[in-house]
C-alpha cells in the first residue's frame, strides 16, 4: 500500500499543479481583460466626444471627417491589422473551430488586439456608427489566446472565456457574458469548461467594478407593462424587430460573401474606395439625423429611458441605415451597442399605437426584439437588456419578445449572423467551413 501512494504521490502533485496552473490563467486573463474593457470604453468615450465637439465647431465636418475617417479605417486594416475587421465576433468564433495553433493566430493575437482598439477608436473619432462591445470580444479573445501561450497544455477554452468576459465586462453584465459565451459562442455547455468561464467572467467583472464602480449600462429603468391592451406590444415589437434585424443581418452576410455582377467585383477590387462611400454614406444618414445617429446611440438611448427624452421619429431608421453603412464598409466596429439603439428607435415608432403602455417600455420591447432579431441569441439579448437597465418587472415580456423575434428574423436570415460570417473566416484559414 506504501509502495502504491509513493508511485503515485509525484503524479498526483503533477495533475493537481496543472489544475491550479489552468485556474491561474484564466484568472489572469479575466483581470486584464476586465482592465482593457475599461479602458476601451473610456477612451471611446472621450473619441464620441471629441467628434461631437467637431460637429459642435462646423456641422458639415462630418462630409470631410468621415468618408476620410472610413478610407484610412480600411487601409490600416488590410495593410497592417488584416482579419481585425467588423465586430471581431466572427473571428473569435472561427479561431475556436481552428485547430491550427497558427491558424488560430491569425484571427486573435496581441496585434490584431492593439489594432481592433486603435481603428474602433478611429471609426467612432470620425463619426461610425459603431460599437466597442464587439471588438471587445476580439481583444478579449486574443489576450487568452496569448497568455494561453504560457501553458504547455494550450487551453482550448481560453476564447471562449475570453470572449465571454470581453462581454461582460463591457457591459457591466456578467450574466450575459456566461450566456453570451454558452449561447452564442460555443452552443453547447461544457461542465469542465464553463466553470472556468465563470471564474473568468467574474474576475473580469469584478475588475471593471474595481476601476469604475457599479453601473447600469442605460441607467435604472423600473418601468412595466400594465397588462391589457398593453401586451400586444410585446408580439408587435417581436415581429417588427425581427424582420428588421434578420434584414440587417442578411445584408451583412449577402456583402460578405460578395455581391453578384460587376457591383461585387468592383466593391471587391476597390475597398477603399467603397468604404469612402459608405462613409460619405454615414456623413448624409447624420446631417438628416441631427447628428443624432454617430457612434454607439448610447446617450440617446439612455437620455431616453431613464428622462423620457423623446427620440426623433426617423431615429431609428437612419441609425440602421448609418449601421448598416458602417458594417457593410469593412471597417472594425461592433454592432451590439447601435442595434440596441436602433431597437430604441423602432420601439419609439412603435410606442404611439399603444397610448396607455409606457413608452421606455414598448422602447425595451423595440431593443430586446431588433438585437436578438440580429444576433439570433434570444436568451442573450433579454438578459443583457434586463442588466443594462436593471429591469427585472419586464423579464416576461422581454423573453416573450426576444423569442418571437428570434422566429421572425429566421424567416429572412436562416443563419445567424456571426456564425455565417464566421464560415468565410474559416475558409480562408484552412478550417472547416461548419459551425456549430
Amino acid at each position: 500500500m506504501k509502495l502504491f501512494r509513493a508511485d503515485r504521490f509525484p503524479r498526483l502533485i503533477k495533475v493537481t499543479s496543472a489544475r491550479w496552473q489552468r485556474r491561474i490563467i484564466f484568472l489572469l486573463g479575466g483581470i486584464t481583460v476586465g482592465a482593457v474593457a475599461v479602458a476601451l470604453a473610456l477612451l471611446a468615450d472621450q473619441a464620441q466626444a471629441h467628434f461631437a465637439m467637431l460637429l459642435h465647431k462646423w456641422r458639415y465636418a462630418s462630409l470631410l471627417v468621415t468618408p476620410a475617417g472610413f478610407a484610412l479605417s480600411v487601409y490600416l486594416t488590410n495593410r497592417y491589422f488584416q482579419n481585425s475587421q467588423g465586430s471581431g465576433i466572427p473571428q473569435a468564433i472561427a479561431a475556436r473551430e481552428l485547430r491550427d495553433q497558427s491558424a488560430r493566430g491569425r484571427l486573435v493575437s496581441i496585434r490584431i488586439a492593439v489594432g481592433k482598439v486603435l481603428l474602433t477608436l478611429l471609426g467612432l473619432l470620425c463619426g461610425a456608427s459603431v460599437g466597442r462591445e464587439g471588438p471587445t470580444v476580439q481583444v478579449g479573445a486574443s489576450i487568452m489566446f496569448a497568455i494561453g501561450r504560457l501553458s504547455p497544455r494550450r487551453q482550448p477554452g481560453l476564447i471562449l472565456a475570453g470572449a465571454a468576459a470581453g462581454v461582460a465586462a463591457a457591459f457591466n453584465t456578467p450574466l450575459a457574458g456566461i450566456v453570451f459565451g454558452i449561447e452564442e459562442m460555443s452552443r453547447k455547455f461544457e461542465t469542465r469548461t464553463n466553470s472556468l468561464i465563470i471564474a473568468s467572467v467574474i474576475t473580469a467583472g469584478l475588475t471593471s467594478l474595481a476601476l469604475v464602480g457599479n453601473y447600469a449600462y442605460f441607467g435604472s429603468t423600473p418601468t412595466m407593462l400594465r397588462g391589457g391592451l398593453d401586451w400586444l406590444a410585446v408580439p408587435v415589437c417581436g415581429v417588427v424587430g425581427g424582420l428588421a434585424g434578420g434584414l440587417f443581418s442578411r445584408i451583412l452576410i449577402v456583402v460578405a460573401r460578395g455581391l453578384p455582377g460587376s457591383i461585387g467585383t468592383w466593391i471587391k477590387g476597390h475597398r477603399i474606395a467603397f468604404a469612402t462611400l459608405c462613409g460619405l454614406a454615414v456623413a448624409l444618414c447624420g446631417l438628416a439625423s441631427g447628428d443624432a445617429i454617430y457612434g454607439t446611440g448610447y446617450e440617446q438611448v439612455k437620455a431616453a429611458l431613464e428622462n423620457g427624452a423623446p427620440l426623433r421619429m426617423d431615429f431609428g431608421l437612419l441609425k440602421f441605415a448609418a449601421t448598416t453603412f458602417s458594417a457593410i464598409s469593412g471597417i472594425p466596429g461592433g454592432i451590439f451597442a447601435p442595434s440596441l439603439a436602433v431597437g430604441a428607435g423602432l420601439g419609439a415608432n412603435i410606442a404611439p399605437f399603444f397610448p396607455s403602455a409606457p413608452f421606455e417600455a414598448v422602447m425595451l420591447l423595440g431593443m430586446v426584439a431588433y438585437f436578438a432579431g440580429v444576433v439570433q441569441a434570444p436568451i442573450t439579448a433579454f438578459v443583457i437588456v434586463t442588466e443594462m437597465t436593471e429591469n427585472h418587472a419586464m423579464v416576461i415580456p422581454l423573453m416573450a419578445a426576444s423569442l418571437i423575434a428570434y422566429m421572425a428574423s429566421r424567416l429572412v436570415c436562416p443563419e445567424g449572423v456571426y456564425h455565417a460570417l464566421a464560415k468565410g473566416f474559416l475558409q480562408q484559414n484552412g478550417g472547416a467551413a461548419t459551425t456549430h
